[in-house]
Order: structure tokens, then sequence, then C-alpha cells
């Protein structure tokens, strides 16, 4: 089963790239037409319920507490921004998501390189 992802607005493509090429399926807020339009991080998490996707974003703290708001969704995976390792945090979301079976209603954290 091909796990599907919402990179939001400011989530890096370089990343996106990355992780389409382990084999994710990955939507970004670009492609939706969804981009540069203010959109609130609620209706960010909305679409992706929609789309049936997690959230993959760098706006750590506004999405943990929406994970603590809104029980019911399709997993939301909130990453710490590391300029100097991009073309790691593929490979370390990756190692995330391979322990999960499902990612619904689960808050994943990939953290940055010591």
């Amino acid at each position: 089963m091909t796990i599907k992802l919402y990179a939001d607005e400011n989530f890096p493509q370089s990343v996106v790239v990355a992780l389409r090429q382990l084999g994710y399926e990955v939507l970004t807020a670009y492609e939706a037409g969804q981009a540069n339009q203010r959109i609130p991080d609620q209706e960010v998490l909305a679409y992706a319920i929609l789309q049936k996707r997690a959230v993959l974003t760098q706006n750590r703290k506004d999405f943990i507490r929406l994970y603590q708001m809104v029980p019911t969704h399709t997993g939301i995976i909130v990453c710490r921004e590391d300029h100097q390792h991009t073309n790691q945090l593929a490979h370390r979301i990756h190692l995330q998501l391979v322990t999960h079976a499902s990612l619904d209603n689960k808050l994943i954290r990939v953290n940055k390189l010591t």
C-alpha cells in the first residue's frame, strides 16, 4: 500500500522529490492549487483529510496543537527544519513511516540530525 502525503506550501520541494523516489505518493499544496492563499492550518488539515493524505509540514507548533484539537485525521508528520541536511530528511521521514501500518490519527515527529 502506498502512503499518501500532502506537503504544505512551505515544505521543501527537494524533500518531496526524494520521498517520491522512495515510492511515496506526495501531493504538494502548489500542485493542489492551495498555495499562496494564506489558508489556515485547520483548512490545510481538512483538505488533507478530504484527500485521504497525511499532512507533511515543518510548522510543528501549530500542527501539534491541531493534533490535540482534531482527534480524527489521516495523520500529521511534523519535521524540524534542517537546512544543513535536507537531503537526509526524506530518509529520516521514511524510517519513521515504515514503522506504522497506518497513519490515521497519529502524530509523527521527525527530528533533525544532532
